[in-house]
């Protein structure tokens, strides 16, 4: 995805955001990565293969990966002029709950990074918005912003336990999937005395043989 179109899409999480202090970028997030050791020396590389507990629920707000669950990260962190550049994949197991039948949905999801982590004072830093690329403070990057931003651009809003789910009976909640036959014998309201009418009458008994 273009630089451009990375920082339009994150707009749209902007207000779900949780901004992070200085500070909190030095607490321990398992997703902060020490970039001492590429020493700003450009064309510097190493590669970073672990798996870490999701510090928080990352998703949607009928799916997503639960707080605690393992994250895999596979990932090139390298040194260019500008700043840092992180690229690979970060997977992890999700947890649902299908829109039309509520039943219980698991999963996995996958994304791709590739990110830009601007040094301090270099250009990048002093032209580019905060949304538009992240920053190296400290020697440090921290990855769980971008995490959650992509992990909600790739699940989906109305998960569904299979496409074909018929969801749930409109009249009492059954789950259609499990009664494929079941119905409801719907009347009209406004045909409803006449039909009752007509079963008291089929209900009689038949007087007409009387004695002549």
């Amino acid at each position: 995805m273009p630089p451009g179109a990375r920082g339009r899409h994150r707009k749209i999480f902007a207000m779900a955001r949780k901004h992070t202090t200085t500070a909190q970028q030095h607490s321990a997030s398992p997703m902060t990565v020490d970039v001492t050791r590429l020493g700003r020396r450009p064309g510097s590389m190493v590669t970073l293969r672990s798996t870490v507990p999701s510090p928080l629920r990352i998703g949607l707000d009928m799916i997503a990966i639960p707080q605690g669950a393992p994250l895999d990260m596979d990932l090139r962190v390298e040194s260019v002029s500008e700043g840092v550049l992180v690229t690979g994949t970060v997977s992890g197991p999700t947890v649902g709950e299908c829109a039309r039948c509520l039943t219980e949905v698991n999963g996995r999801v996958q994304v791709g990074l590739t990110e830009l982590f601007a040094y301090p004072a270099s250009t990048t830093e002093a032209t580019t918005e905060e949304d538009e690329v992240g920053r190296v403070v400290d020697d440090r990057i921290d990855l769980e912003q971008f995490v959650i931003d992509a992990v909600g651009l790739e699940l989906p809003f109305v998960p569904v336990c299979r496409d074909d789910c018929p969801g749930l009976c409109p009249e009492c909640g059954v789950q259609l999937a499990d009664d494929p036959a079941h119905h409801h014998d719907n009347i009209d309201p406004r045909w409803a005395k006449l039909v009752d009418m007509l079963s008291e009458d089929s209900g009689d008994p038949d007087t007409s043989g009387g004695d002549r």
